[in-house]
């Protein structure tokens, strides 16, 4: 299986795991305190593994890309759009719209990651990636169904679709810096959303939890939020915006499969219908091959990389030979053949 989609289906196990124990906290803290918590906790704990990491591999400078400069703009882009402003109109909405109405509308997220990356910023597709991506985002809107929705004034509905759309956009502006290091990427999103969402509670009357609620939380926006995102970062590396989006789609499946554990309860015949589904989607991703002869330009660039088929080249003196490692290299105009992604080495036209 490539690596891509392992980060993609990791990502997704890690918040789908984590919804239902998010869930199990809104009796005790506020939803707008809920999502500042979360993302702090995700932010501050990310912190403390960089931290660690810095000390454990503090002899291999060469293993890690900062975030750098130009990185700014895009991550900047992202966080204002999917860490600040997509949780506070999923909030508005939240107050206008029925639960069932905001599950299903929330799938929506998958398309219009998709339909941004594949026309706004040009990734590549075709029928079958296409109908992969249908058949799972299908599949989430039937685990959410639990009733005939009611939308009434469709304000609530929409401020949740523009919720969908800043994280479709973050998603594709966060693709802009994946090569560059993930945990620091993730580690800037969570501190700096969790701390904007965190002062918006206390500026609007909320209090702070207690201490073991405080702690809980921000546990499980570590897991859910902070580790699921640097997974999802990778994937973009790999895979791009749009196979990511449709790999983390999963993420309902696994939320419904842990919630039907935790209570102990027997899944009806929509679940495995839903299963089904997003089973044959995700078969329809792992099965793809795509595969013609392309062209790559010049291109000078800095990422963690090993020397396969896109990394011949030599080094300075000094390399100790270790892999992976991180520096800055030329690739040179090069045609063949071979399956590819729409990775960072493979932005082409078809």
């Amino acid at each position: 299986m490539h690596k891509g989609v392992i980060y993609a289906l990791l990502a997704a196990i890690l918040f789908g795991i984590s919804t239902p124990f998010a869930k199990t906290m809104v009796a005790d803290i506020a939803p707008v305190m809920l999502a500042g918590v979360l993302y702090l906790g995700s932010g501050l704990g990310l912190l403390l593994v960089f931290l660690l990491r810095a000390v454990m591999f503090r002899n291999r400078q060469d293993k890690f890309v900062a975030v750098t400069r130009a990185d700014l703009p895009w991550l900047a882009g992202a966080i204002l759009t999917g860490g600040i402003a997509g949780p506070v109109l999923l909030m508005v909405g939240l107050t206008l719209t029925p639960a069932s109405t905001t599950s299903l509308l929330l799938n929506m997220e998958g398309v219009l990651t998709a339909l941004l990356a594949w026309f706004v910023f040009k990734e590549n597709f075709d029928q079958r990636i296409f109908l992969g991506m249908l058949l799972i985002v299908i599949a989430g809107m039937l685990l959410s169904w639990e009733q005939v929705p009611v939308l009434g004034v469709p304000w609530g509905a929409l401020a949740i679709l523009a919720a969908c759309l800043c994280w479709a956009i973050d998603n594709n502006l966060t693709r802009k810096v994946a090569a560059s290091d993930a945990l620091q990427i993730a580690g800037i999103k969570g501190l700096v959303a969790g701390s904007v969402n965190l002062g918006i509670a206390l500026l609007s009357g909320h209090q702070l939890p207690q201490a073991y609620t405080l702690l809980s939380v921000g546990l499980i926006g570590f897991c859910g939020y902070g580790l699921s995102l640097v997974m999802f970062v990778l994937a973009l590396r790999h895979l791009g915006a749009a196979r990511t989006g449709a790999y983390f789609s999963s993420a309902p499946f696994v939320g419904t499969v842990v919630s039907l554990l935790l209570l102990s309860e027997h899944p009806g015949s929509m679940f495995w219908l839903a299963a089904v589904l997003m089973l044959a989607g995700i078969w329809l991703h792992l099965t793809e091959n795509h595969e013609h002869e392309h062209a790559h330009e010049p291109m000078l660039h800095t990422h963690e990389h090993t020397h396969d088929l896109h990394h011949q080249h030599e080094h300075d003196s000094g390399w100790d030979g270790t892999e992976p490692h991180a520096h800055q290299h030329q690739h040179h105009s090069v045609r063949h053949k071979h399956p590819h992604y729409p990775d960072m080495h493979h932005q082409h036209s078809h």
